[in-house]
C-alpha cells in the first residue's frame, strides 16, 4: 500500500498536486456557464435541447464514474494504479475540449450531433482523470489537519482556475481585439482551447512525475462484485452523511452556477457578469487561509457549517433584486464568496477521513470506488440543476436576445437564488449529525493499526462495544469481540 504518513508534507509537492485543479477548470466555468449560451444564442442550438443533452450526459457519468473508480483501484502498473489514467486522460480532455470549442458553421441537427459527441466525449475522459486525481489526494497524507491543508491548495487552484476562466473569454477578446459578434465569440472559444490543452497536459505531467505511487495494496483482498462494493458502503455512515449534505447542496448550486449570465442580463439589466464572477471568486481565495485557521482551532465539521450559512444567507437576497440593483448584487455576492472556498475544501477533506472509516471497517483502501460515487452525486446534482433550470426557462418561455417576459424573470429569481437558498439550508441541517472530529479521527487511525496487527480492537463511531451477539462488517459471519 502507498506509505502515506502523517508527517507533513513539503510545499513543492502539495503545489504539483493541486496544480492540474487549475487546468481542470475550464471544464467548470467555460463548459457550465458560457458553452450553454454560446451553443443556444450563437450556434442556434435550442435551449430545452441543450438542457436535455447536458441532464443526459450527467446521467452517463452516474454509470462512468464507479466503473472508473472500480478500474482504478484495480490497475496494477510500474507507474502506480492512479497516475497513468491523470496523464493519459489529461491529452484525451484537451482533444475533446478542442472538438468542444470549435464546432463548425453547420445547421441545428449537425450542431446538436456535434456539441452531444464534444460533451460525451469530454466528461467521460475527464471523469478518467479526475476521478483517479481525486483518489491520489487521501492516499498522500493520514494526518487530519494536513489534509485539510492539502486539500485547500487543490481546491485554491481549482478556484483560481475557475478565476481564470471566468476571466478568459474577455481577455481573450481583448489580446486579439475580437469583435463583439458571433463571429468574435467564436474565435474567443477557439483561442480559449489552444491554450488550456497544452496547460492541462503539462500540469498533469508535473503532477504524475512529483508525486510518487510508493506501492499498492494486495490485489486479493479486493476480490468483490460491483453490487458488494456498494452494499458495503451503505454501513459507512458518515460518508452517507457527508454525501447527502454535499449532493443536496450541490444541486442547488448548480442552479446560479448555470443561470448567471441569464440573471445578470435579464434580471439586473448588466453586462457585468463575468466582473461579478471574478469577485465572487477572488473572494472565495483571499478568504480560504481564514477558514484554515477556523478548521484547525474549532474543528472541519464546524468551519464548514459556518461557511454554507455565511454562503446561504448571503445569496437569498439575491432573490429580492431586480432592474438595475447592481449595487446590493455586487455586496451580496461578495459576501455569499467568503463561504465559498470552505464549502469546496472543507468536504474534499472531511471526505479523505470517511475514507478511513472504510478501512476499519472493511479492511481494503478503496479511494477510487468512494471517489466515483462521490462523482456520481456531483454529476448528478448538476444534471438536475443544469436540465432542470434550462428546461424549466425554457418552458417558461425564454426566447433569446429579446427582453424576457415577467414569468421568465419571475422564474429566473426563483431557480437562481431561492431554490439554491432552500436546499443549501436543507444540506446545512443534514450535515449537522456528521460524527468524525480530530479525537475520534485519530482513534478510527489507531484502530485500523491495531487491526492490521490482528489485535483485538473497537469502532470508534459505535454507540457501545460490539457484543458476542453483533457481527463485525469486516469479519462476514464470523462473531467477534473487540478488547474492551
Amino acid at each position: 500500500m502507498m506509505n502515506a504518513t502523517t508527517a507533513p508534507i513539503p510545499s513543492s509537492k502539495k503545489i504539483a498536486y493541486g496544480a492540474p485543479a487549475f487546468a481542470l477548470a475550464i471544464v467548470g466555468i467555460p463548459v457550465y456557464v458560457y458553452i450553454p449560451k454560446f451553443y443556444t444564442d450563437v450556434m442556434g442550438l435550442d435551449i430545452a435541447v441543450m438542457g436535455a443533452v447536458l441532464f443526459s450526459v450527467r446521467l452517463f457519468d452516474a454509470f462512468t464514474d464507479p466503473l472508473i473508480g472500480r478500474l482504478s483501484d484495480r490497475t496494477r502498473t510500474s507507474f502506480g494504479r492512479r497516475r497513468p489514467y491523470i496523464f493519459a486522460g489529461s491529452i484525451l480532455v484537451a482533444l475533446a475540449m478542442l472538438m468542444l470549442f470549435n464546432p463548425p458553421q453547420a445547421g441545428s441537427r449537425w450542431i446538436t450531433l456535434w456539441f452531444t459527441i464534444g460533451i460525451y466525449a469530454l466528461f467521460l475522459f475527464w471523469t478518467a482523470v479526475t476521478v483517479s486525481y481525486e483518489a491520489l489526494g487521501p492516499e498522500i497524507t493520514y494526518d487530519y489537519n494536513e489534509r485539510t491543508t492539502l486539500f485547500a491548495i487543490r481546491d485554491g487552484a481549482l478556484i483560481a482556475g475557475t478565476l481564470m476562466a471566468a476571466a478568459s473569454p474577455t481577455l481573450v477578446q481583448w489580446m486579439f481585439a475580437l469583435p463583439d459578434s458571433a463571429v468574435g465569440e467564436r474565435s474567443t472559444y477557439r483561442w480559449i482551447s489552444f491554450l488550456y490543452a497544452p496547460l492541462l497536459i503539462g500540469t498533469a505531467l508535473w503532477c504524475v512525475l512529483k508525486i510518487k505511487e510508493a506501492g499498492l495494496p494486495k490485489l486479493e483482498s479486493q476480490k468483490k462484485s460491483l453490487l458488494k462494493d456498494f452494499q458495503s458502503t451503505w454501513i459507512n455512515r458518515p460518508f452517507m452523511i457527508l454525501l447527502s449534505a454535499y449532493t443536496i447542496s450541490a444541486i442547488g448550486s448548480n442552479l446560479p452556477a448555470t443561470l448567471i449570465l441569464y440573471y445578470v442580463e435579464y434580471v439586473l439589466g448588466s453586462s457585468q457578469a463575468e466582473l461579478f464572477l471574478l469577485l465572487y471568486f477572488l473572494t472565495g481565495i483571499a478568504f480560504l487561509p481564514v477558514w484554515l485557521k477556523i478548521a484547525r482551532r474549532y474543528d472541519k465539521k464546524s468551519a464548514w457549517l459556518l461557511s454554507m450559512l455565511i454562503n446561504t444567507g448571503a445569496f437569498a437576497g439575491v432573490f429580492f433584486l431586480g432592474p438595475g440593483d447592481v449595487i446590493p448584487y455586487t455586496i451580496l455576492v461578495c459576501l455569499s464568496g467568503i463561504g465559498f472556498g470552505a464549502t469546496l475544501a472543507l468536504p474534499s477533506s472531511i471526505q479523505a477521513d470517511v475514507i478511513d472509516y472504510d478501512e476499519l471497517l472493511t479492511g481494503r483502501r478503496r479511494e477510487g470506488h468512494y471517489m466515483g460515487l462521490w462523482g456520481i452525486a456531483k454529476k448528478l446534482a448538476a444534471a438536475i440543476g443544469v436540465g432542470a433550470a434550462l428546461t424549466l426557462l425554457g418552458w417558461a418561455g425564454y426566447q433569446p436576445n429579446v427582453n424576457q417576459s415577467e414569468t421568465v424573470v419571475f422564474t429566473l429569481k426563483i431557480l437562481y437564488a431561492g431554490v439554491p437558498s432552500l436546499f443549501n439550508l436543507i444540506a446545512l441541517l443534514v450535515a449537522l449529525t456528521y460524527p468524525i472530529d480530530n479525537e475520534r479521527h485519530t482513534r478510527i487511525r489507531q484502530a485500523i493499526k491495531r487491526r492490521k496487527q490482528g489485535l483485538p480492537y473497537q469502532d470508534p463511531l459505535q454507540p457501545e462495544p460490539w457484543s458476542k451477539n453483533r457481527i463485525s462488517p469486516s469479519k462476514g459471519n464470523k462473531k467477534w469481540k473487540p478488547s474492551p
